[in-house]
């Protein structure tokens, strides 16, 4: 096997080796980003669905009570508010879902369902859990998802929720006496949940990955182009060239001369075999 070929053997598992730690740690790192940049946008929709649910009971309820009494104005329940705002934003954000699933709702529709009842109880088993952040299995993959908890954190809610025969009688029209009563101030009811596809979340992160391992390629068969000339110009040729000599001289042609110009140690290889040439001349010439 030739110099060269193993040289070229060596960088290549030397390069195999780096790019595949390399690879490992970027692969790991563009994941953790990729999934933190979902959870900090989920956690953005979570703050602005609570400031929308916030500003709907502090000054859209108190405007419209009285015509409650008369006309049942979905408008004014946070929880609807809050809902259909993220829906109009999920037009530009399709794979993200925001839900406000709730153990005992009024609207159905609202019910959580058994995963999401596990998170609204470790939130009422837990007081100072106030998020929670996970990955559950879905019908189309993994999921990534971020929960708060949804608690009764004013006597307001309880117009609507304590009882059935205090309730507006235009929700009780709508939704009957059976679901969403028996709140009580404080308790947790619900929990804001805002899920991401796995997949989704880690689209870009593949993308930027793949550019990475692309952009390694890529540098290192351009280095190891400019190594091999490199190695067959300073090293392999001059080489080449004393062993020629050598084997003119091993042949008695002691006329040819090892002249390298340099201060490397091939250069120092080469007057090293000069000066043997030239003792080797002398010591034939006084044996003659």
């Amino acid at each position: 096997m030739s110099l060269l070929v193993r040289m070229n053997l060596a960088m290549v598992i030397v390069f195999a080796i780096g790019v595949s730690v390399a690879g490992w740690i970027a692969y790991s790192i563009l994941q953790d980003n990729a999934k933190r940049e979902v959870i900090d946008q989920a956690r953005l929709m979570m703050e602005s669905a609570s400031a929308v649910r916030k500003y709907t009971a502090d000054e859209i309820q108190p405007l419209l009570a009285a015509q409650m009494q008369t006309d049942f104005l979905p408008q004014t329940i946070p929880s609807y508010a809050a809902t259909t705002n993220l829906d109009k934003l999920r037009v530009d954000y399709p794979e993200y879902i925001y839900r406000e699933a709730t153990l005992n709702p009024t609207n159905l529709k609202d019910r959580a369902n058994d995963w999401e009842s596990d998170v609204i109880e470790k939130f009422r088993n837990e007081a100072q859990t106030t998020e929670i952040i996970g990955e559950r299995d879905t019908a189309t993959g993994r999921a990534l998802y971020i929960a708060h908890p949804l608690s009764v954190t004013g006597p307001q809610c309880l117009i609507c929720h304590s009882t059935a025969a205090v309730a507006p009688q235009t929700m009780r029209v709508k939704y009957g006496d059976s679901n969403g009563f028996g709140w009580k101030l404080h308790e947790v009811i619900g929990g804001q949940i805002v899920s991401v596809p796995l997949a989704a979340a880690l689209k870009r992160a593949d993308a930027t990955y793949r550019l990475f391992l692309i952009s390694i390629l890529c540098l290192f068969a351009a280095l190891f182009v400019v190594a091999n000339a490199l190695i067959h110009v300073i090293i392999l040729k001059p080489i080449k060239r004393i062993s020629a000599i050598a084997e003119k001289v091993s042949e008695g042609d002691l006329s040819a001369e090892f002249t390298l110009k340099g201060n490397d140690e091939i250069a120092t290889l080469a007057r090293a075999f000069e000066r043997m040439r030239r003792s080797l001349d002398r010591s034939l010439s006084l044996l003659r």
